[in-house]
C-alpha cells in the first residue's frame, strides 16, 4: 500500500470533469476546506527563562542551572516582546510559556498576561511547568479563568523519578502539587503527557493506571524527541524502530480498558488524527497543520529575544546544527528566511505525498528531517515523520472500519458521540 509514491509522468490524480459535474465541484469544495487554515488566531510560545530546578534525562534545550546568570529575559527583552505581540494581526491568541521552568520568572509571565488581556479580545495562557514549586503567588495566578497548566507525568513513581526528578522525594512533591492544582482549578484546566523512553518504557497498564490516579481522561503519548540535547542521552530516539509496536499496543490496551471498565480515557494524538480524517477544520495541533507556513503569528520567542518558527527549530539552534531563527524582537521578522522556509511546510506538491492516500490528513516536518538526517529532501517514506504517520493513519482507519463493539464504543466516546445504540455499549465480563 505504501510503496514508491513518487509522481508518475506528471499525470493528475483528479480526472477531467465537465463543468456540469456537481460531484467534482463538491470534491473541490471539500478539498479547499481542508487546505484552509484560519489566520485569525495567533499561537506564540514564550521562553522567559532557561533556568530549571530539574535535570530531566531527555531535556532538549540544555537547561541552565537554577542559579545561572544571563539565561532570563532582560527588562528590555520583555519590553520588546510585548511590542512584538502588539504587532501581531488579529484579536485572538494563545500564549504558551515554556522554559526552563517558566514559573521561576512569574513576574515576566504576569507582565505578559496583563498586557495580552488588554491587547487581545480572546486570550488563553498555558504554562508548561514541572510543578515542583507551588507557592501562594503561583496559586493565585493559575486560579485565573484564562490560565491552563500543562505538565509531564511519565508514568509510575519509579519511571518518573528516573526520567525527571532523580529523587523519590521530589517525585512525591510533584505528585502532591499536581493533586493540589487539579483540586484547585479542576481537571479540565490541567493536562499532562508522558515522554516515553522506548528503550525502557512503562507498560500500557502502568501508564493508564498512573493517569487514572489523578483523574485524567486524556493523555498524549510521545517518544523522546530526537531534538537538541536529548540525542546525547537517548541516541536510540533517532530511529525509534520499536515505537509503532508500542503505540499500537497502547491504543489496543486503552480500548480494551475502556470497554472493560467504562472509564473513558483518550489518547490525544490518535483522536486528533481520527477527527482530521472525518472532517475539515481540525487544525489546532500544529504538527499536522497543512499548510503550516511559518509566520510571526505562530512563533517561539527565546530567552534571548530570538524568534524561531517552532520549538524544534529552537533546539537545532541550541546545539549549533543550523540557525533557523526568523528574526528577533528588536529587529523584527526576517522575511527572506520566512520565504525560504515556507515551501517545506506544505505537502500538497511533494512528489511522495501527492500519491499517498493519507495526504489530506497529514502534514510535513522539515525541522525533524533536518534533525535526524541533516537534510529536508529525504524521500518521505524514509523519514521518521512519514513512517510514524503512515502507522498512525493505518491504525486509525483500521479502528474506523472495525466491527468490534469495544472499538466502536471507545471511538464514539473519543469523538464525542454520547448517545449510543445498545449494540455499541460494552458488556461487563
Amino acid at each position: 500500500m505504501h510503496g514508491n509514491r513518487h509522481s508518475q509522468n506528471g499525470r493528475s490524480d483528479v480526472p477531467y470533469q465537465d463543468e456540469g459535474d456537481l460531484s467534482h465541484t463538491a470534491f473541490m469544495s471539500r478539498w479547499a476546506q481542508r487546505q484552509h487554515v484560519g489566520g485569525g488566531s495567533a499561537y506564540v510560545i514564550l521562553i522567559p527563562t532557561l533556568r530549571c530546578d530539574l535535570k530531566c534525562s531527555y531535556c532538549q534545550v540544555s537547561r541552565a542551572p537554577l542559579t545561572a546568570k544571563g539565561f532570563d529575559w532582560s527588562e528590555e527583552t520583555l519590553k520588546q516582546t510585548l511590542t512584538f505581540l502588539d504587532h501581531l494581526p488579529g484579536n485572538e491568541i494563545q500564549i504558551e510559556f515554556q522554559g526552563g521552568e517558566p514559573f521561576l520568572r512569574l513576574d515576566h509571565i504576569k507582565a505578559v498576561a496583563e498586557f495580552a488581556r488588554q491587547r487581545f479580545h480572546h486570550v488563553r495562557f498555558v504554562v508548561c511547568t514541572n510543578l515542583q514549586t507551588l507557592n501562594d503567588e503561583i496559586v493565585e495566578f493559575i486560579k485565573s479563568d484564562d490560565v491552563f497548566i500543562s505538565t509531564s507525568l511519565d508514568g509510575p513513581h519509579d519511571i518518573h523519578t528516573r526520567n525527571r526528578t532523580a529523587n523519590a522525594d521530589l517525585t512525591r512533591e510533584f505528585h502532591c502539587n499536581l493533586s493540589k492544582v487539579i483540586k484547585l482549578v479542576g481537571p479540565e484546566k490541567v493536562s499532562a503527557l508522558p515522554t516515553i523512553d522506548i528503550e525502557d518504557p512503562p507498560t500500557a497498564g502502568e501508564l493508564i493506571a498512573s493517569y487514572e490516579q489523578f483523574g485524567f481522561k486524556s493523555l498524549y503519548l510521545r517518544p523522546v524527541n530526537y531534538q537538541g540535547f536529548a540525542r546525547k542521552s537517548h541516541p536510540a530516539a533517532r530511529a525509534s524502530v520499536n515505537w509503532t509496536a508500542y503505540y499500537r499496543n497502547f491504543i489496543n490496551t486503552l480500548i480494551a480498558h475502556t470497554a472493560r471498565t467504562d472509564r473513558v480515557m483518550e489518547e490525544f494524538y490518535i483522536t486528533h488524527c481520527l477527527r482530521r480524517i472525518l472532517g475539515a477544520g481540525v487544525d489546532n495541533h500544529t504538527d499536522l497543520r497543512n499548510p503550516n507556513i511559518p509566520t510571526g503569528a505562530n512563533a517561539v520567542v527565546d530567552f534571548d529575544g530570538f524568534i524561531y518558527p517552532s520549538d524544534e527549530a529552537r533546539m537545532l539552534a541550541r546545539i549549533r546544527q543550523v540557525d533557523l531563527s526568523i528574526g528577533n524582537v528588536v529587529d523584527g521578522l526576517d522575511q527572506e528566511k520566512l520565504a525560504l522556509l515556507a515551501p517545506g511546510h506544505i505537502n500538497n506538491f511533494d512528489p511522495d505525498c501527492i500519491h499517498c492516500p493519507y495526504q489530506p490528513f497529514c502534514g510535513t516536518d522539515p525541522i525533524d528531517d533536518l534533525s535526524r538526517s541533516g537534510r529536508i529532501d529525504v524521500p518521505r517514506q524514509e523519514s521518521w515523520f512519514c513512517q510514524r504517520h503512515l502507522a498512525v493513519f493505518d491504525l486509525a482507519f483500521e479502528l474506523l472500519y472495525s466491527s468490534d463493539p469495544a472499538i466502536q464504543y471507545t471511538l464514539s466516546r473519543w469523538l464525542g458521540l454520547e448517545s449510543l445504540p445498545d449494540a455499541l455499549k460494552p458488556v461487563a465480563p
